[in-house]
């Protein structure tokens, strides 16, 4: 018994010294928090995760999120010590050590395994990339949310092929970000019990003490939102830790928050200022201090004794490989009972489409009356949901305006008592829906979620995450412009299409009618590392002929030639995405009426343009038509890599305005006749300068 407590202890101290070694090497970084968290995250990863270094993709693993992103030692120093191995983007373990004492020992320096804050994809065991503070702990509600509609969706009698757990690991500034409480809020009426936040309540944050912004009563608020809510007064005991994670794996009606109470920089006796302590490296002679109260070589740097290594072998190594090992062999049964259902999993677990996804994907006729982009969209949604089981989602409480209802039978809604309906109601919490469906995407089921587009300003740090993750979530946003209409400047989306294609990786697709938003579909269901987000209308847009002008598939190049010059030589061209791209080619037959050879290119994503050759792109807007404009019921920015400098934008320059749509688009220029005035001018202006 105590060589095993003696195990424990160095384990610990392990972590410890790791952290502080790595966070002084690099002069940056974070070694409080690491330190102090030290026992608890020993004491969940020795104790109790259920995960397999061998295999950290094992689909039945639990999930560990460090929310504190910023204490990311603390996890490399358990990826290091555990032995986790890596993973490559054809999810084939590869064997290699995920984390190396040389990438500790380059912590946060270029291309080492160990960046500042943990990076999903770029680290196997890294379960999200987290730092922006509340984020982890959201994402986790998506996990345990997966975690349950997984378990409904494939268990079957005497096979539990999901079970498991989430826990995630957050501090005093999780506490105060408003989406860890949207996130709670909805974890709590959902009664997911298969989630554990543990709570590092060490009152200190960046400016100081936490008394200073933040004095509110965390378990009552907590208990407010039906989380069962436990209590270690020390976050060195590790029995104490022990029991409170034993209670929350007896607790089968709500989530669990433990309350942790550290102190930082534990161990350092000298340490009088314990911010500096949390935010910057201890200093060498600070360190050799704490190394000595810890009982370790004062000189040693990144020492990992060997027996430590051994215990965890011992501990979460065994335990994990037998439980992994017991799984696949029961996978192995259920797949001969339940082929299909086995199949379904295996294509969710890589990413790929089953066979006969677009089968029922509707094809829309002409009509000038048209179509709503978010009517058609609804339409596509459910016709591919219909046959890829693993497509789920909802909306920020405006599912019958964004028309993603998933209305067939058998879809149901996903609620606290049945946790097999693909319909989630997200309530009106856009922040932490965004964090959500990142979570549920990270356990590979296929999510979207919904809103008004003016509101993606809600939900912009978790589709920015989305983005950074390379995960194929799908964010999908209705009344896109103006169009809106007597909503007027409050609902009115005006900036928001460039700061959406300012996130990097990122696409953005804004389909000019019907038959483009099935198209969009298309493209959306292919992709596996990329979010997307599809931008709808509120309004009816013309269905254009497609016999008349291109087909809608070209929307898979980004851009494309709609309508042309009867030669092919336009002399001029003009640009537009969604709505705007009917106005431009009643322009365009006006233009033609006139012998004004004009071409009309449909814009939906640049970012697919974008990725063209440049033969391509050329052919579309040839180098040599200098005369363009570009027609967007939004910011003019960004186009003039398309129009260049002596194009024309018709867009938008200020905020709109309450009133019906079409006296909107007279106000600011969205007219079929103010666009061949434009080209005209356009026309002229070029000749003139030739």
């Amino acid at each position: 018994m105590n060589q095993s407590v003696n195990l424990d202890q160095l384990a610990v101290n392990t972590i410890r010294t790791l952290s502080m070694d790595a966070v002084q090497a690099a002069n940056s970084g974070h070694p409080g928090t690491p330190m102090a968290l030290a026992p608890v995250t020993f004491c969940l990863w020795q104790r109790f995760l259920r995960f397999d270094p061998e295999d950290p993709i094992w689909p039945n693993r639990d999930r560990f999120i460090l929310s504190i992103g910023h204490a990311s030692m603390l996890l490399y120093s358990m990826l290091h010590l555990t032995g986790v191995k890596t993973v490559n983007s054809a999810y084939e373990t590869l064997g290699n050590p995920a984390v190396t004492l040389e990438d500790i020992q380059h912590f946060r320096q270029l291309d080492s395994k160990c960046p500042g804050h943990p990076e999903y994809r770029w680290t196997s065991g890294v379960e999200a990339t987290t730092g922006p503070l509340g984020q982890g702990v959201a994402t986790s509600v998506g996990m345990a949310i997966a975690g349950r509609w997984l378990a409904r969706h494939f268990n079957r009698p005497g096979f539990e092929i999901f079970d498991y757990d989430v826990y995630a690991l957050a501090g005093d500034g999780c506490m105060m970000e408003g989406i860890t409480g949207e996130a709670a809020s909805l974890a709590g009426h959902l009664k997911l019990s298969n989630l554990c936040w543990l709570y590092d309540n060490n009152k200190i944050t960046i400016e100081g003490h936490t008394d200073w912004a933040f004095s509110e009563d965390v378990a009552t608020r907590f208990l407010g939102y039906n989380w069962n809510v436990l209590r270690v007064g020390d976050a060195n005991d590790l029995e104490m830790l022990e029991r409170a994670l034993k209670t929350f794996k007896n607790t089968h009606d709500r989530p669990t928050l433990i309350i942790v109470d550290s102190h930082i920089a534990y161990g350092a006796p000298n340490k009088q200022d314990t911010h500096e302590a949390h935010g910057s490296p201890l200093g060498e002679e600070e360190i050799r201090l704490t190394k000595r109260h810890y009982g370790w070589p004062e000189d040693a740097k990144f020492l990992v004794p060997d027996e430590v290594r051994e215990h965890f072998r011992q501990g979460i190594g065994r335990r994990g490989h037998v439980l992994r090992d017991a799984w696949l062999v029961k996978f192995e049964e259920y797949r001969n009972q339940y082929p299909a259902l086995a199949e379904q999993l295996q294509h969710m677990q890589n990413r790929q489409l089953p066979s006969g996804w677009d089968r029922d994907l509707p094809e829309f006729p002409a009509s000038d009356k048209g179509l709503a982009g978010r009517v058609a969209s609804g339409q596509a949604l459910n016709a591919i949901a219909k046959n890829m089981p693993w497509l789920i989602g909802g909306a920020a409480d405006l599912a019958p305006s964004t028309n993603t209802r998933l209305t067939f039978d058998g879809a149901g809604d996903f609620t606290a008592e049945d946790n097999s309906g693909r319909n989630f109601h997200f309530g009106i919490r856009e922040h932490a829906m965004g964090a959500i469906l990142n979570g549920l995407s990270l356990c590979k089921v296929r999510p979207y979620g919904s809103g008004f587009l003016i509101f993606s300003d809600y939900a912009r740090p978790a589709i920015r995450l989305s983005a950074l993750m390379e995960i194929p979530v799908i964010h999908i946003f209705t009344h896109d412009s103006i169009g809106v209409g007597e909503d007027g400047p409050t609902h009115q989306p005006v900036e928001h299409l460039a700061s959406l294609r300012a996130i990097p990786g990122l696409i953005v697709l804004r389909p000019a009618d019907a038959n483009e938003v099935i198209e969009a579909w298309r493209v959306i269901m292919q992709l596996r590392h990329e979010a997307v987000a599809l931008i709808l209308t509120r309004q009816n847009v013309p269905t254009l002929d497609r016999r008349r002008y291109a087909p809608a598939s070209n929307l898979a190049k980004g851009g494309y030639i709609l309508a042309d010059a009867e030669d092919g030589k336009p002399e001029v061209l003009l640009l537009a995405t969604g709505s705007e791209v009917a106005l431009c080619v009643e322009a365009y037959e006006q233009l033609k009426a006139e012998g004004i050879k004009a071409r009309v290119v449909s814009m939906p994503s640049w970012e697919l343009f974008d990725r063209q050759d440049l033969a391509y792109q050329t052919s579309v807007l040839p180098p040599n038509v200098l005369a363009r404009v570009s027609v967007e019921q939004a910011s003019t920015l960004g186009w003039r890599r398309y129009i260049g400098l002596g194009g024309l934008t018709i867009g938008m320059h200020t905020f709109g305005a309450s009133a019906p749509l079409k006296a909107l688009q007279n106000k600011f220029g969205f007219t079929p006749e103010k666009i061949a005035a434009a080209a005209r001018e356009q026309v002229k202006k070029t000749k003139e300068a030739s």
